[in-house]
């Protein structure tokens, strides 16, 4: 019979590269399954993997790149004996202990490997939406982001224009922040009128720096190697009539997914399928014995520094309902 884990953590980032850290400080030896890379949803280290400049993070003076920030934090849990595999886990069995997980191989091949655990730490992560433009894919990290609180204070947007797309209380966040630092803040928006709150839509409309775009969509982004987005190319949907909105940076304010389709019928999920955690102190789930941190239980604040404090919570927790399990 197959060995049976103490804990098996699902996803990698801060969250889960966290809960390792604390997980193998605490003698459990977790078992990390961080994902295969065959696609953004799977990649190992999670969205900051795309992402070039991190400087919201306490401890880098100087601020630092995504990946290489990700590398440090897998080696510091990988110091205390954390294990880790790439590989994707395709769906799961919370029906009993141990839990069953089943996940495809290292190679990225189809066949399903099963392991068995006393308990879970899901640190899966959310992917944010974006328009599906080739163009924006291009400009990402060059222009084109879609977290204004993780990028808006850069240089590149400092005193220039930029654009956001969306027109419910995500997009009128991310412009009432960007309005801090961008000369012009267009709020592009595909109807004639905002879907946020109506005291968050006036707020945002009363600043003189945020101006709608009505009625408009983005079909490309504008720009070159050298100096990233120049513009973004817009069309009225009423009038057909396309023109160029000259800015130096795109925010894709059109909501999140978490990554938790494989958890569809074995935990609670809320309506837009984040995971319901059953204390907002705890980082219980709706199951005995399976824990949650950062982006895929957090709708609110997605920042790297709030999801590596939710993974800590989540190995804590898994910890000591272990010893009263006598588990461990």
């Amino acid at each position: 019979m197959a060995d049976i884990e103490k804990t098996v953590i699902i996803g990698s980032g801060p969250a889960g590269w966290t809960a390792a850290l604390y997980a193998g400080r605490a003698n459990l030896h977790p078992l990390v399954l961080a994902g295969d890379g065959l696609t953004r949803e799977r990649m190992p280290g999670g969205q900051l993997m795309f992402t070039t400049e991190v400087e919201n993070y306490p401890g880098f003076v100087d601020g630092v790149d995504g990946q290489k920030m990700m590398a440090v934090l897998q080696k510091q849990a990988e110091r205390f004996g954390a294990r880790v595999h790439n590989v994707f886990v395709v769906r799961v069995d919370f029906g009993a202990r141990p839990f069953r997980l089943w996940h495809v191989n290292e190679l990225g091949g189809e066949e399903e490997k099963l392991l068995q655990t006393q308990s879970v730490i899901i640190c899966t992560g959310a992917r944010a939406n974006y328009l599906g433009l080739e163009s924006e894919r291009r400009f990402e990290n060059n222009g084109v982001s879609a977290c204004a609180v993780c990028d808006g204070a850069l240089p590149r947007f400092r005193d220039q224009p930029v654009a956001v797309v969306g027109g419910g209380d995500s997009a009128v966040e991310e412009g009432t922040y960007l309005a801090k630092f961008a000369s012009v803040v267009y709020l592009v928006h595909r109807r004639s009128e905002l879907r946020a709150s109506k005291i968050m839509a006036q707020r945002a409309l009363s600043n003189p720096k945020i101006k709608p775009v009505w009625n408009t969509v983005v079909e490309e982004v504008l720009g070159n190697d050298n100096t990233g987005v120049t513009g973004v190319r817009i069309k009225n949907v009423q009038t057909g009539q396309r023109t160029t909105l000259e800015c130096r940076g795109l925010f894709a304010a059109i909501g999140h997914t978490p990554n938790t389709t494989f958890l569809e019928g074995q935990l609670e999920l809320n309506a837009k399928k984040y995971i319901v955690l059953k204390d907002p102190f705890r980082s219980w789930t709706s199951v005995e014995g399976v824990f949650a941190g950062g982006d895929c239980c957090d709708p609110v604040y997605r920042q790297a520094i709030t999801a590596a404090g939710m993974g800590c919570k989540a190995a804590i927790d898994a910890e000591r309902w272990l010893a009263e399990q006598g588990i461990l």
